[in-house]
């Protein structure tokens, strides 16, 4: 009996030393993952990725508990299988999935995935939790962890519906009744260079005052206005910015414009964006009229004007060609008239009619966020008549209209075809250019929006596919390459190699984001208006010089400055840019508090001008050196200090000074043989400090170096220089 207690109590010594050390063992963190006691116990050897020496313990273990079985009752066995969680055997995989899947189909966590593809020639760095992996490695992946998968069932996806509304410029509505069409105004653009003078002409024809409103006396958006002519015709006019940095704007006008009146100022000719303004009207297939201004200045010369542009295929009336040239003063009023009847004489030729009734068709000019109203568009109409209610699609959102205004804010009840008016009522801000359609409902409007979303998501996952095939590629090539230089190694070997550089790209693998590259410049822009920030991305896509400093366009969007711009900026040390927009005192102290920079602009030019001097002040200042002054070395000799000899030039200063603080440089033949500073300089035998032009003078190196007659002595002074980006945006 005593026998038999001692055994029990050598067992239970045995048991409790078993547990304390399968608990060490499943508290552990092997290669990135944690293993309950459950999983050592299931896997069989060699098929769970652990390290060997982790295997003897599993033995020393198992055989413990395997003595001190009879220990444990039923129904403690019971509440123990209760609490751990056991793993699958089984695994159901598919096509492309993604890490994160298929870890949550093994029922493990993430960087048991990440270890197991350490055995793979894929490159761990590029691997994230929705990166998309091969079936050949998501086989193996299952297999190395001791499981065994299925493939699960092929759900037949039906072909989705093309729920979308028909738009007009595919003709996919049905034309309109020719009976039911009936004139309209017509779209006129007025289009020219900067500064030539076209928001001035549409002032005198409104008789407003708009470009002394203008910040820096330059348009920076598309104005849609109406005038109305003393003979009782409407004529819409767009004026578009004539700046280089709003091409986009320019050519969305002439899309949806019936004449195009183009404005050449009488003393500069024709200048970069005429030139352009004059390809955008071809493309569009849209007739011209030459308006030339500024006639009544005494350097005007119009005639030259007309002879320029016949190099660019625009032909006046007089050379035998079909555009009607006005000569005009848009300041003074002269000749208005003349410009007015020749584009209503024009749109007469043209017949333009419209249908007025059916489902209304339009095209946005331009679109904004206004606090009390919300998303805001400027729309013309094509067809049919909008009023209060429509159910509208453009882009992918839609709009119930609210309200509707003209160009003076001015409440209105409905805008038929060739009118612009500004429409309220939407659920977010469309893109300007993008197409207006009616739908019967907002439940068909919803439908549209759901499926232009869908198409632009199963485009997306098309390109991504091709990166991801791309990528695989060039790591299988990689792969390759580096198996050939291990093909000496036996197989164990070339594992060991493989598996030592891939955990150890494993564990400098950036979790996340914690901190940017000092030369980088993130950016958080603002506009007024979707094309104000159409125009400045279109900018920065310019921006070419990444080698020296990365930009990072963080957030682009419309509206004021808000406290989330203020978060973005804090997260990634970032600057707004903001353009025509405002920012409350609240946000400036919150600003100011976290130390970001806001940056508020009007002119186009001036906000491109602060975000060079941005860039350079992230650049890295340059050394550059100045000459100081230079000598020539005429003889050689050397002096005895203690037991060293040390080799001496006699020189003569030829220009500028030698000054013993400086540095100095020592050429031979054109190449730069020493640099530094002088250990001695003399003039006869006294030690000097300077040596002007004209002056002899000996000197030594503070390195032992032999001199050679003929030698250049340069003295010369370094300063640090701010770099300036050699990025250039074009204007």
């Amino acid at each position: 009996m005593n026998q038999g207690l001692l055994l029990r109590f050598e067992n239970l010594v045995q048991l409790r030393g078993a547990c304390q050390q399968l608990r060490a063992l499943s508290s552990r963190k092997v290669c990135g993952a944690r293993w309950t006691p459950v999983e050592v116990s299931a896997h069989p050897m060699g098929s769970l990725p652990l390290h060997p020496q982790l295997w003897p313990k599993h033995r020393l273990i198992s055989a413990a508990l395997a003595q001190c079985r009879h220990l444990a009752t039923k129904e403690e066995t019971k509440k123990k299988k209760k609490k751990i969680p056991l793993t699958k055997g089984e695994v159901e995989i598919r096509q492309k999935m993604t890490v994160e899947e298929l870890a949550q189909a093994m029922g493990k966590d993430i960087d048991h995935i990440y270890e197991v593809l350490l055995y793979t020639n894929i490159n761990l760095d590029s691997v994230e939790p929705d990166s998309i992996l091969s079936e050949d490695h998501i086989k193996m992946i299952v297999q190395k962890s001791g499981m065994k998968y299925k493939s699960a069932k092929l759900k037949e996806e039906k072909e989705r519906k093309n729920t979308d509304a028909p738009c007009f410029c595919c003709n996919c509505r049905p034309p309109a009744d020719p009976a039911v069409l009936t004139p309209r105004p017509p779209v006129v653009t007025i289009l020219g260079h900067v500064d030539h003078g076209k928001t001035t002409l549409l002032d005198s024809l409104r008789k407003t005052q708009v470009a002394a409103m203008e910040a820096g006396g330059i348009t920076q958006h598309i104005g849609a206005f109406i005038v109305h002519m003393p003979s009782g015709e409407k004529i819409t006019f767009l004026d578009t910015p004539g700046h280089a940095a709003f091409s986009a704007m320019r050519a969305r006008g002439t899309n949806v414009t019936d004449i195009v009146i183009l404005v050449v100022a009488a003393e500069d000719g024709v200048m970069q964006q005429t030139i352009e303004s004059i390809q955008h009207a071809k493309n569009a297939e849209v007739p011209l009229i030459l308006a030339i201004n500024k006639c009544d200045k005494p350097e005007a010369d119009p005639e030259r004007v007309k002879k320029e542009l016949l190099a660019h295929d625009v032909v006046c009336e007089e050379f035998g060609g079909d555009v009607q040239a006005v000569n005009i003063s848009a300041l003074k009023g002269e000749n208005l008239m003349v410009l007015a009847e020749a584009t209503v004489a024009l749109a007469e030729m043209l017949e333009l009619k419209a249908d007025a009734t059916g489902l209304v068709e339009g095209t946005i000019i331009e679109s904004r966020k206004d606090k009390g109203k919300g998303p805001l568009t400027t729309a013309i109409i094509q067809r049919g008549t909008l009023r209060k209610g429509c159910v509208l699609v453009a882009g992918k959102t839609w709009a119930k209209v609210r309200f509707l205004f003209d160009e003076n804010g001015r409440a209105v009840d409905a805008a038929s075809p060739g009118i612009p008016v500004e429409i309220m009522g939407w659920k977010e801000c469309p893109s300007a250019g993008d197409e207006i359609l009616e739908v019967e409902s907002e439940q068909r409007a919803q439908e549209v929006v759901a499926w232009r979303a869908y198409v632009e998501q199963q485009e997306k996952m098309k390109k991504d596919l091709e990166v991801i095939e791309a990528k695989q590629k060039e790591h299988r090539l990689e792969y390759e390459k580096q198996q050939q230089k291990l093909a000496h190694l036996t197989w164990r070997q070339r594992k060991a190699v493989l598996y030592k550089a891939s955990k150890q790209l494993m564990f400098s693998r950036p979790k996340e984001r914690t901190e940017m590259d000092e030369n980088t410049l993130s950016l958080i822009v603002k506009g007024d208006v979707d094309g104000s920030v159409e125009a400045i991305l279109n900018i920065l896509d310019s921006y070419d010089c990444e080698d020296e400093c990365k930009l990072d366009i963080v957030y682009f969007g419309m509206g004021d400055i808000s406290e989330n711009d203020i978060s973005l900026a804090e997260a990634f040390n970032g600057v707004i840019f903001g353009f025509s927009v405002k920012a409350n005192e609240s946000i400036k102290k919150l600003a100011d508090k976290k130390g970001i920079k806001i940056k508020l602009h009007n002119i186009i030019y001036k906000l491109i001008e602060d975000l060079k001097d941005e860039l350079n002040s992230r650049l890295p200042p340059i050394v550059v050196e100045t000459t100081v002054g230079e000598a020539s070395v005429l003889d050689t000799f050397s002096v005895t200090v203690g037991k060293n000899k040390i080799p001496v030039a006699g020189c003569r200063v030829h220009k500028g000074l030698l000054d013993r603080k400086m540095k100095f440089k020592l050429i031979r033949n054109r190449d730069v043989i020493w640099k530094g500073c002088l250990s001695s300089l003399k003039h006869h035998k006294d030690d000097v400090q300077v040596i002007k032009t004209g002056m002899d003078c000996g000197l030594s190196l503070d390195k032992n170096l032999e001199f050679s007659i003929g030698d250049e002595i340069i003295c010369y002074e370094e300063k640090e220089v701010q770099q300036t980006t050699s990025w250039d945006p074009g204007f």
